[in-house]
Formats: structure tokens, C-alpha cells, sequence
């Protein structure tokens, strides 16, 4: 690979069109580019959190008991549906713990507000989780269990309180179905490698077997998300926790108009994302605490035909304010991303873990395809990350039919004023290919200390660097 930026063609920095603007009308009359963040507060002034009737449906009076040995879910969903037909309103838990044997179901108008003191205990007994709904795993569509708290074709809905979601999954249950001796799998145990399990809902992806035939279910042992609202307008979920899922954690789907805020998320089990807004437009995630298994935030807009047939990118994202520990990665573009990704941002956080391998990354290959472009980053605070600061791999491991071929673009990544203490690799670029580079990464005002083997670069094609200190060197790029 080529080390720091040597035989690299620089190409100046030029900003592409954002919002759906041309490059000539983004420019000013002076020719000089825009500010890239200038279409942050467009963004932002979009997210409008929904509203609620001023009625409260307390659970208590639908038949729910605080008390583990009752099954108060039926309660809960009596409640929702009651404020739902009613013109909705908040459906309040009080303090207490709650067993809830199956999913929780939001509808229009809803805001289920999880008092501070109120924890829902969710059954480990995936029939509990039947029968099938349509939902997304792994960026693909199917008929599999439901997601613990599910919504479909919703608008309005919320949830809210300073209580506590525990999905209780460990490796006694969900965590052992991902073939892993690590979290509790052993031979003979059913996996999601089974091949009637994962490789068969990736085959019907591949020869594009209609949805309403792909039922999966009872017999295919793939760990429901946590929280999914699917094709749904309008929806905030806020100062929550959310401990233990089986695997996905906050995972819109096809969704608009969304705030997550003032979440923490802790769960450290296989694909244990924290955050997933997949094929989504609209979306804030600030305030918000992750320490994880897998990624903390990854934008995704599906897994390879099925994100190309839908055609519907993850676009218009803002991160604020927002703290990592561990998981494979900070604020993480792809992989199942085939759907395309344009215009991220991502500011003012805190990275810092010897289990977060690293802050910020872009992760595709050649069967995804897709467009990936306008990606901002600024004012990030990296302690230690394990592998590196800004990972860029256009060759990502594949898990599916290697043969097809949809190379995707990666376009115009921005970081500003990022720093960083501890890392591998201060910039770690994996392009696909010398007619396939990574292009218009710029890195303005970082500073990355404690790298031990500097920058690895290949296949990387208009790179910008300016007062960008690598332990302490001046690493500027400059034209041949």
C-alpha cells in the first residue's frame, strides 16, 4: 500500500452539489466553494417532532401490574389501541418493572412515555415474537419475527420517558443463534448460518424472489431488531435506555421526518448496532450515549438488489452532540448501503475506547454499489480508537454471491477540526481499484497523536489535506 499521501494524485478540492443544487450553482459568483454546512439548519428545520394530544391512557388502568410474574403486555396494547382510535395521546407506564411476553406495537398519534423508575422486560421466548411481519434484516426485506417494538405505516408516534427497554437477550437465548462459541453458540445448536437461516433470505435477495414469498420466522433462527418503525412519518424516540437486544437496536426503515435524542443504548452482543437509519431522509440523532457490540451509528439503505430496486438512499442525517465508547465504529457509513448515502453530518461528538476500533468510517464493496457522497464531519474528539481514526474500505468482506458486479462511488468526505490520541492508522483508505478510487477525501485542521504506523492509502484519488499533524508533523497534500 501506499504510505502517507506519496504518489497520490492530488486533484483540487471541489465541492458536489448538495440538497439536489449543481456544482456551477453551489458555487459563488467568485468561483469559490460554498460552505459545506451551510444546509445543516435546511436540514434541521425539516425534523419537526410530532405532537400529542393532551389525553394520558395510563397502562395501570387497561389491567398492566408492575410485577415480573404478570404478562402485562396485553394491558399495554389495549392502551395504545384505545389512545389510537381516540385521537391519541401519551399511554403512560409508571415506575415499575413490566413483563411483556411478545412485541409492543405503536400506532398513529401514539407516545408511549416509559416513566423514569418504569422498566420493560421483554420475553427471551422467540414464538412470543410470531407471527411473522414484514421487516428488514441485514438491509433485506422479509417475513420474519417482529421486532420487539414495531411500527408499520405509522405517523405520529413516540417513545419517550426516562425508563428503561430490556430485550434481556444473552448468551442463553438470541445472542447463541450467531454461530458464535463466543456468545454462547456450541455444535449442534440451530445458527443464523444454518443454511435454511441467513444464506437462504440472501439468495432470494440475489434472484429477487418477491417479498411476500420470503417467510422466514420460527424456523430460520435471525434475532429480531429491537425498535423498528417501518414506512413511518413523523417519529421521536427520546431519553430512553435500551439495554440487551437481540441484535439491531433503534432501526427505522423506510421512514421520514425522525429524532432520536437523549438515548442511551448499551448492549454488547453480536451485531449489536446501536443506531440504524436505514433508507430514511430527514433524520437527527443527538444527545445520545452508545456503548455497543457493533457499530454505534451506521447509515444503511439496503442490502444489495434490494436496496438497488428500492432505489431509496439514507439522505438528509444530522449527528449531534453525541458520545461512543466501544463498537466497530463511531459514526459508520454502509455496509448494506446500495440505496446510496448523501448529505451526513456529524459534529461535536466523543469517541473514546480501546473497543471502539474506530471514528469515523465509509464500509462498501463491489457487490453494493451505490452512490456515497457529502459526507461532513466536524469538531470530533477522539481519545483512543483501536484500528483508525478515518477508515475509508471500498473492499469490504462480501458475505454474499461475489460474482455480481456494482461497483459503488465514494465521494466527497469532509473532517474539520477532528482530533485524536491513540490510534493504528491516523487515515486508513482502502480504494477498489486504480480506475475505482476513493475521491475528494479533505481533511482540514486534524490532528491525530499516538499513531503508530502512520497513514495506509491506496486507491485514493483527490485527497486535500490542510494543517492536518500526524504525531506532530505537518502532513499538507500538495499538487505533483
Amino acid at each position: 500500500m501506499l504510505k502517507q499521501t506519496k504518489n497520490i494524485l492530488f486533484i483540487s478540492f471541489l465541492l458536489i452539489g448538495l440538497m439536489g443544487c449543481s456544482s456551477a450553482e453551489q458555487q459563488s459568483s467568485e468561483g469559490s466553494a460554498p460552505d459545506p454546512w451551510e444546509n445543516v439548519d435546511e436540514i434541521l428545520s425539516q425534523i419537526v417532532p410530532p405532537q400529542f394530544r393532551d389525553q394520558t391512557y395510563n397502562v395501570q388502568d387497561f389491567g398492566a401490574v408492575a410485577d415480573v410474574s404478570v404478562n402485562s403486555l396485553p394491558a399495554i396494547l389495549a392502551a395504545i389501541k384505545k389512545c389510537s382510535e381516540e385521537g391519541g395521546g401519551k399511554v403512560l407506564v409508571p415506575a415499575g418493572e413490566y413483563r411483556l411476553d411478545g412485541p409492543v406495537h405503536l400506532k398513529s398519534n401514539v407516545n408511549l412515555h416509559v416513566s423514569k423508575g418504569a422498566t420493560l422486560r421483554f420475553s427471551t421466548n422467540a414464538a412470543h415474537y410470531l407471527p411473522v411481519v414484514l421487516t428488514r434484516w441485514e438491509g433485506v426485506d422479509c417475513y420474519n419475527y417482529s421486532p420487539l417494538v414495531y411500527a408499520y405505516e405509522q405517523e405520529n408516534i413516540a417513545l419517550t420517558g426516562s425508563g428503561t427497554l430490556d430485550g434481556q437477550a444473552g448468551n442463553e437465548n438470541w445472542w447463541n443463534w450467531a454461530n458464535s462459541e463466543r456468545f454462547g453458540w456450541k455444535e449442534g445448536m440451530p445458527s443464523q448460518a444454518d443454511p435454511m437461516s441467513r444464506p437462504r433470505l440472501f439468495d432470494w435477495n440475489t434472484r429477487e424472489v418477491p417479498v411476500e414469498e420470503r417467510i422466514l420466522g420460527e424456523s430460520a433462527h435471525l434475532r429480531p431488531n429491537f425498535i423498528q418503525p417501518y414506512r413511518c412519518k413523523n417519529i421521536l424516540i427520546d431519553s430512553v435506555t435500551i439495554k440487551n437486544s437481540p441484535m439491531w437496536i433503534l432501526h427505522p426503515v423506510l421512514s421520514e421526518n425522525i429524532t432520536i435524542q437523549n438515548v442511551t443504548v448499551i448492549s454488547h452482543g453480536p451485531n449489536s448496532d446501536g443506531c440504524d437509519p436505514e433508507s430514511c431522509k430527514n433524520v437527527l440523532i443527538k444527545n445520545c450515549f452508545f456503548d455497543t457490540g457493533d457499530d454505534c451509528i451506521a447509515l444503511k439503505s439496503g442490502r444489495n438488489q434490494d436496496g438497488r430496486r428500492i432505489g431509496r438512499p439514507i439522505e438528509n442525517v444530522v449527528v449531534q452532540d453525541c458520545t461512543m465508547r466501544d463498537g466497530h465504529g463511531g459514526v459508520v457509513i454502509g455496509s448494506e448501503v446500495s440505496g446510496g448515502a448523501r448529505n451526513i453530518y456529524a459534529e461535536n461528538c466523543k469517541m473514546d475506547s480501546p473497543n471502539l476500533d474506530r471514528a469515523i468510517r465509509v464500509k462498501t464493496n463491489k457487490v453494493r454499489g451505490g452512490t456515497i457522497e457529502n459526507l461532513f464531519f466536524r469538531n470530533i474528539e477522539v481519545g483512543e480508537v483501536k484500528e483508525a481514526v478515518v477508515k475509508v474500505n471500498m473492499r469490504y468482506p462480501i458475505y454474499s454471491d461475489p460474482n455480481q458486479e456494482y461497483i459503488p462511488v465514494v465521494n466527497n468526505i469532509f473532517v474539520e477540526n477532528v482530533t485524536s490520541k491513540k490510534s493504528k492508522y491516523g487515515v486508513l483508505i482502502d480504494g477498489y481499484s486504480p480506475e475505482y478510487p476513493v475521491k475528494g477525501l479533505t481533511l482540514i485542521n486534524c490532528k491525530f497523536d499516538g499513531v503508530a504506523e502512520g497513514n495506509d492509502i491506496e486507491f485514493a484519488e483527490g485527497l486535500n489535506f490542510q494543517h492536518y499533524y500526524l504525531n506532530g508533523e505537518l502532513v499538507d497534500s500538495s499538487p505533483n
